[in-house]
């Protein structure tokens, strides 16, 4: 996996159908349309102050335009970035570059909901964010206490984008997407004189796996390295194996076992002390019992299946008959419908505390995420306003929260062609530690995230080659986007100072 050996949804084609042209019919060339203008880079800024982890602090926002480029000048991106600094500024200072994932995802989620200056309110209690206006708070949550604050929105996310002419493909990948996240923030080290400055790096989802990507290309494929003090995986996602549930592999069924008791516990299904205690029975259950059953396969004794089936019902709230009817194997999509059927409700994949209704309750699988249009119209309302009202940034392009895009060329391979079966690029993150005796790694998870369920982070992050003795776990007690709950993002920003302040 050393990156010095490794060399650097479907696309809808349209057939147009016309009738043959004849000499005294034949269309006329069409004028030559003028070059698309080159790009200006926008650099907005404010000065502010405001109070973070209790402390007074003034701090100049930046709102900017990088614009990357062809190796012969052509400009190919326009990357934006806000970034918030401590006035009056200090070398000294953390940075932490920060991203959302996707991949296609902006950074509104992170900025505007835990560690921005400001923050978007929206119900804490898992109820859906409903209509505007939606109030855009002062948050003493964000780390501009501790460090200076980078947000990135990569290409195709944000107001970031491709320039005409720009081949998607050499930008939308995981290879491509994290050289182009590297260029951004050695672009702004070398802006801001940030050169010896502690750095940290991190992001959520995607952004976990971007992370991974992103430290190889800054201290593994060149010698001249940026080094980093800290990666910090919010959500984490780097094996996908663990996302798969394609027949055969058992491994997604396991490491979503303990999401699917955390998820019994809180909706009432399960009885446990505590969703700690139900979550270390699942995890027990699933790497020992569960996954010997699953593994032996149609060898599998009828009494052993008698036993696991009853210890399944248990931990996840089915019934006997609907796992036997499943295999065994129950999908986290059918998990979503079929948990709280009886009540005529579906749970949130991003989120399993959200509730949803579907159009009827008849069928396999949801109709749609409620912990997702639960939260997303106050996020969008809320970058946009500070964006473009607050911080004077000008553009009619329209901000991409999910940007669709590069989906659609998105290259999961790490040396070229389609995705593999089996891709784990945690080893990348196991050689930046093993490269670098003082890099460390927090991990945050929510116990009711089934999008990166926290038992497939701990395995991809347990495994050989890994320093342990480096890498910090911090569990919350929501989904995905954990910092939701007004609780888990107290918790949150609490925990990521401890760390930072650790160096």
């Amino acid at each position: 996996m050393n990156t010095r050996l490794i060399a650097a949804l479907a696309a809808v084609s349209t057939l147009a159908l016309t009738a043959p042209s004849t000499a005294q019919d034949a269309p006329k060339p069409e004028a030559a349309k003028p070059a698309a203008a080159a790009p200006t880079a926008q650099v907005k800024t404010r000065d502010l102050a405001g109070t973070f982890g209790g402390q007074r602090i003034a701090y100049r926002a930046t709102i900017a335009d990088t614009i990357l480029t062809s190796d012969d000048g052509k400009p190919e991106a326009v990357i934006v970035t806000t970034s918030y600094v401590k006035t009056p500024a200090d070398p000294s200072r953390p940075v932490f570059f920060i991203y959302n994932g996707g991949p296609g995802s902006g950074s509104v989620w992170l900025q505007m909901g835990a560690f921005g200056p400001k923050r978007v309110a929206i119900p804490s209690d898992a109820k859906d964010d409903g209509a505007p206006p939606y109030p855009l708070l002062d948050n003493p949550d964000s780390l501009l206490d501790v460090a200076d604050l980078v947000f990135i929105d990569p290409p195709g996310t944000g107001f970031s984008h491709l320039t005409q002419g720009t081949d998607p493909k050499k930008y939308y990948g995981l290879r491509q997407d994290g050289r182009a996240v590297a260029q951004v923030i050695r672009r702004w080290i070398n802006d801001n004189g940030r050169w010896n400055s502690p750095k940290y790096l991190g992001g959520e989802s995607y952004g976990t796996s971007r992370t991974a990507m992103v430290v190889d290309e800054l201290e593994g494929s060149t010698y001249n390295d940026v080094g980093l003090n800290g990666l910090i995986l919010i959500s984490t996602i780097l094996d996908f194996a663990g996302r798969e549930p394609t027949p055969g592999n058992e491994l997604a069924y396991i490491v979503t076992l303990p999401n699917m008791a955390a998820a019994a516990y809180y909706h009432g299904k399960v009885q446990a002390p505590s969703v700690e205690a139900i979550v270390e029975e699942a995890r027990k259950f699933a790497i020992g019992p569960f996954a010997t059953a699953l593994l032996k396969g149609a060898e599998l004794p009828a009494d052993e299946r008698a036993s696991v089936r009853r210890e399944l019902s248990r931990l996840t709230g089915l019934s006997e008959t609907y796992l036997e009817q499943a295999d065994l194997r129950v999908t986290d999509q059918r998990f979503y419908k079929e948990l709280l059927r009886d009540r005529g409700q579906t749970i949130g994949r991003l989120d399993a505390r959200y509730t949803g209704t579907d159009y009827d309750n008849a069928g396999e699988t949801p109709d749609d995420d409620p912990s997702f249009y639960g939260i997303d119209a106050g996020y969008t309302a809320a970058i946009n306003a500070w964006a473009r009202e607050s911080l004077g940034y000008t553009t009619d392009r329209e901000y991409q929260s999910i940007g669709r895009e590069p989906g659609r060329y998105w290259d999961w391979s790490l040396g070229g062609g389609g995705r593999g079966a089996y891709l784990n690029i945690a080893p990348l993150i196991g050689q930046a530690m093993r490269q670098n005796r003082q890099l460390r790694l927090f991990n945050a998870q929510g116990y009711y995230d089934f999008a990166t369920p926290f038992f497939g982070a701990e395995y991809s992050l347990k495994r050989s080659g890994i320093p342990q003795d480096r890498i910090t776990f911090k569990y919350y007690d929501a989904g995905h986007m954990m910092y939701v709950r007004d609780e888990d993002r107290t918790k949150l920003s609490a925990d990521i100072r401890a760390f930072i302040k650790a160096r």
